[in-house]
């Protein structure tokens, strides 16, 4: 696979949020313009963006989608009362439903807990939760299989979350369940607060990674900063990884967003910046050199 390529998105995070049918209409023109292959569309909220109209957006724009779920208050899969498991449950069918109908191939996110619960567990009670999360992810999972959808499960740092922090946990959760409908979604971001060894994590997820999200350390543009870019793609390549590489950032101008993201300062000089200059340095990564 010397020399490989990977398509490049971008999330509209990097500019608003909520994503609405007004706002992808302007952001879609301009990311293509640009030169990014793929526009990353997230759902906050059932209904907030129609998926029949964002696909045809994004057909006149020549670009593709992929989709993120988003795990807000009162999403819970895991210690949390059977109304709270299915109504999380319909939610994440409907993130499948949308994927499908704007033709993304993978919904990614933390699809087991609201962002930012965090609670002390036993080795005994970890394990129970993680039994749980497989039993409750099952029927999702299967919806995602007969939709032609993958669910990508994102482990995230310690500070949002104390469940699902490293590859080897997320492995051991979508590893009893079929692969044609899970994997896992990689966020360097993320991945470089709570793996010691980076490329070698990423190895380790192998076949099983369904989608990647890149950013800086700063969660700005890639490229630079303290993550070693060239070993990472190396290692990507090993895994036979042939997804896109998703930039991943947020606007300072929506308080909800930038709090929850805990975005304090500007990350580039413009957020338009922000995604032009991640773009370069990805494209410049590419191809791998010959070895």
């Amino acid at each position: 696979m010397a020399g490989t390529t990977w398509p490049v998105g971008v999330n509209t995070w990097v500019w608003t949020s909520p994503l609405t049918d007004s706002s992808l209409a302007e952001i879609a023109p301009r990311v293509a313009g640009w030169g990014f292959d793929v526009l990353e569309l997230p759902v906050e909220r059932v209904g907030d963006w129609d998926p029949d109209r964002a696909a045809r957006v994004l057909a006149d724009n020549g670009l593709t989608a992929s989709v993120s779920l988003v795990m807000g208050e009162g999403r819970e899969l895991v210690a949390a009362d059977a109304g709270t498991v299915r109504a999380t449950q319909d939610y994440l069918r409907a993130v499948v439903d949308a994927a499908h109908t704007v033709g993304a191939r993978v919904i990614g996110g933390p699809a087991y807990a609201s962002v930012g619960r965090t609670w002390r567990t036993t080795p005994q009670e970890r394990a129970d939760a993680c039994d749980q999360l497989a039993e409750n992810l099952a029927p999702v999972v299967e919806h995602a299989i007969s939709a032609g959808v993958v669910v990508g499960l994102e482990p995230l740092n310690r500070y949002e979350t104390s469940l699902i922090n490293t590859v080897d946990q997320a492995l051991d959760v979508v590893g009893r369940l079929p692969a044609e409908g899970i994997g896992l979604m990689l966020d360097v971001y993320h991945m470089n607060i709570e793996e010691r060894d980076l490329p070698a994590a990423v190895v380790r997820a192998g076949e099983r990674i369904a989608a990647v999200q890149v950013s800086g350390n700063d969660r700005g543009a890639p490229g630079g900063g303290g993550i070693d870019w060239r070993a990472l793609l190396t290692a990507l390549e090993r895994a036979g990884y042939a997804g896109p590489l998703v930039i991943e950032s947020f606007t300072a101008d929506n308080a909800t967003i930038a709090t929850a993201a805990s975005i304090w300062r500007p990350l580039a000089v413009t957020q338009d910046a922000l995604a032009i200059e991640g773009l370069a340095e990805l494209r410049g990564l590419m191809p791998l050199p010959q070895v």
